[in-house]
């Protein structure tokens, strides 16, 4: 391979990300010798295998990664907004749509999601962890390593090319003869094993390390809709896996699974991308769902309304999640009758979705309403994602899905569904359980701006496009003629893109704020919740409960504080055993990123190497015993009195 080849050269845009990503790595370098951090990094960061601090950096990672997804969609807006300026030209235009949608679906909303289950499951189920600490850790470092083996394709080797869903023949080598669909299908499978790995993680913790007395049907909704989150995951992503296996078949070692010729199918891509591809959707929204359940009921200052049937509605939704995946080609000649039920099946997903939106609406109903942030976000997502839903019943219309596919209608339906039934929900729940994580509440009036920045820049940005898809303007067009009247709108949808993009920047203010001016003693309660998670010092101690709690109603929190009963046993203290760290996980994580670099190039040899590399850390691993320490009931209680600030 030739040096041109393996630096994307070029543009100015290009060698401005090279020198930004230099200098960043620079100063984090310096920084962290200069304060001599890498100890501390390594001890607490790098190595842990704390579900809360997992969830930190899972939370981390998806900020970041919202961040750069935003910065696509912005240069995406300001060439739609003036074309003829050639901001971008067709090609670069090509690889940043293709890069936001796989970005903001597979490495911010996913990450995000795991993020806060990380954090809240254990904390509202009352137990000390997640059932495999260290596989957890080895999910995050997985999911990482496939983020950054994505990212790094806009420098060394191109961006991949052909749309988010990689349709073949597009992503062949016929048609982009370039590595940036390897890194697609590396980057994709790298990281979908540690989501895999944790989709069998959380269902164990659920089903086996519930407290004393939570039965099923007492669990928080939030940890309800994680739970058939993750079986959702259990069925769909191995689907992806293999999917993305024959992919890279195809690309690097000369397979015809997807071809045109010799046998292959492109459509069987097309198929076994949306079997895992809708399912995926309701992967990052139903624990959007739980998150605003339990917000909703909290600021309503009620019991949330029909909770049997929210269960089940959360079940019937992940059943037919499954049973919709042809709706998106419709237009492919699969014939009337595949049309007819697909049809059929997408218009009955919107029945369950329609009884939640009325039992937050009825637990709404004569309840004493906080207008904090978090439930702000619940109230926008409710009208928000109604509108949303009910373009997606016109979508579900196949006759009628002639006009709309392909067109910035559909662009429009699913920004408004997925913006704020999953990054209004996962704003949300950051926003609620910040003080567990850190023993303070962000900032209200900051939070409250950067929300409503975020809502108005939201519907400014993507209503227009509503109508400029029945227009005829086609999803994907990178350019247009003055005539055809696409101007106007598209330079309205650009303004409110970049007031969104005010809006996240007064969120990640918002941060640095708090962390600077929030006062250290809003211990304990700090938003009056309901669920158990609150019954814990703030922040969480390493150990979670100083005793396991013993459940006795729904909301058990609240059920104890009300009725003035003990939600602990009686008596002193006992030592709690935990799980040592191990650097094995990142380790792990390091060696599956070059792993997947050196096939992206067909580096077989370099490849082999570090695939070794990976066998020996497994079979070091299952020869390894690890004893885990523990913590005296000496020190429990000294902690307890530090964070609850009363005398234990």
């Amino acid at each position: 391979m030739k040096w041109d080849e393996f630096f994307v050269t070029g543009e100015p845009m290009i060698y401005g990300a090279m020198v930004s990503i230099v200098l960043v790595s620079i100063a984090i370098l310096v920084g962290l010798t200069y304060f001599k951090k890498w100890g501390y990094l390594w001890r607490e960061w790098l190595t842990t295998v704390d579900h809360k601090r997992i969830g930190i950096m899972y939370i981390l990672s998806a900020l970041i990664m919202l961040f750069r997804g935003g910065v696509d969609a912005l240069l995406m807006r300001t060439q739609l907004a003036k074309p003829e300026s050639g901001f971008l030209d067709s090609q670069h235009y090509n690889e940043i749509f293709t890069t936001h949608g796989v970005i903001m679906i597979l490495f911010m909303a996913m990450p995000f999601v795991i993020g806060l289950m990380n954090v809240v499951v254990p904390l509202q189920i009352g137990a000390r962890d997640v059932a495999f600490p260290r596989l957890n850790a080895v999910s995050f470092w997985l999911f990482f390593a496939g983020a950054m083996l994505f990212n790094i394709s806009f420098v060394i080797g191109g961006s991949p090319d052909a749309g988010w869903s990689a349709y073949f023949p597009l992503a062949s080598l016929e048609f982009s003869p370039t590595v940036g669909n390897n890194f697609y299908s590396l980057a994709l499978q790298i990281s979908g094993i540690g989501t895999l790995m944790t989709g069998v993680n959380f269902i164990v913790t659920i089903l086996k390390m519930r407290a004393p007395g939570m039965k099923l049907m007492r669990m928080p909704m939030f940890t309800w809709s994680v739970l058939i989150t993750n079986v959702i995951i259990l069925f769909a992503f191995p689907v992806l896996t293999v999917a993305l296996a024959l992919m890279m078949f195809d690309r690097i070692f000369g397979s015809q699974f997807f071809t045109m010729a010799n046998g292959g199918m492109d459509m069987l891509w097309a198929n076994l991308f949306w079997v895992w591809g809708h399912p995926e959707v309701y992967i990052v929204i139903l624990p959007a769902f739980g998150i605003f359940s339990d917000i909703i009921s909290t600021f309503s200052k009620k019991n949330l309304y029909g909770y049997k049937s929210m269960v089940f509605s959360m079940v019937i939704i992940s059943l037919l999640s499954f049973l919709v995946w042809a709706h998106h080609f419709y237009t492919m000649g699969v014939g009337a009758m595949v049309n007819g039920f697909f049809s059929i099946t997408t218009m009955l997903i919107a029945v369950p979705t329609g009884v939640k939106i009325f039992n937050w609406l009825f637990t709404l109903r004569k309840g004493k309403i906080s207008f904090t942030s978090p439930m702000l976000y619940a109230m926008a997502f409710i009208p928000i994602f109604t509108f949303g839903g009910v373009t997606g019943v016109m979508l579900a219309m196949a006759s009628a899905d002639y006009q709309y596919h392909n067109t910035m209608f559909l662009v429009a339906h699913f920004h408004y569904v997925l913006i704020p039934g999953t990054v209004f929900g996962v704003l949300a729940g950051l926003h609620y359980w910040f003080p567990k994580l850190f023993g303070f509440r962000l900032n209200e009036a900051r939070a409250k701006l950067a929300f409503w920045l975020i809502v108005v820049g939201f519907n400014v940005a993507f209503m227009p496009l509503f109508f400029l898809g029945l227009q005829g303007m086609t999803r994907r067009m990178y350019t247009y003629s003055a005539d055809t009247g696409f101007g106007p709108l598209n330079m309205v949808a650009t303004i409110g893109a970049f007031v969104l993009a005010v809006g996240f920047v007064v969120l990640c203010y918002n941060f640095y704020y708090s962390f600077r001016h929030s006062p250290r003693d809003e211990h304990g309660d700090p938003w009056d919740a309901r669920t158990l998670e609150w019954s814990t010092p703030s922040p969480v101690p390493v150990y979670n409960f100083a005793k396991v709690p013993h459940v006795e109603s729904l909301d058990a929190f609240w059920h104890a504080k009300k009725h003035n009963v003990p939600l602990y046993e009686e008596g002193p203290y006992e030592e709690i055993h935990m799980p040592n760290n191990s650097g094995q996980p990142f380790i792990l994580g390091v060696i599956m990123f070059f792993l997947g670099f050196f096939l992206v190039f067909s580096w077989f040899i370099p490849a082999i190497i570090a695939g070794v590399g990976v066998v020996i850390m497994l079979a070091v691993r299952s020869f390894e015993r690890d004893h885990g320490f523990h913590i005296s009931a000496k020190e429990i209680a000294a902690t307890e009195q530090k964070l609850r600030g009363d005398s234990v």
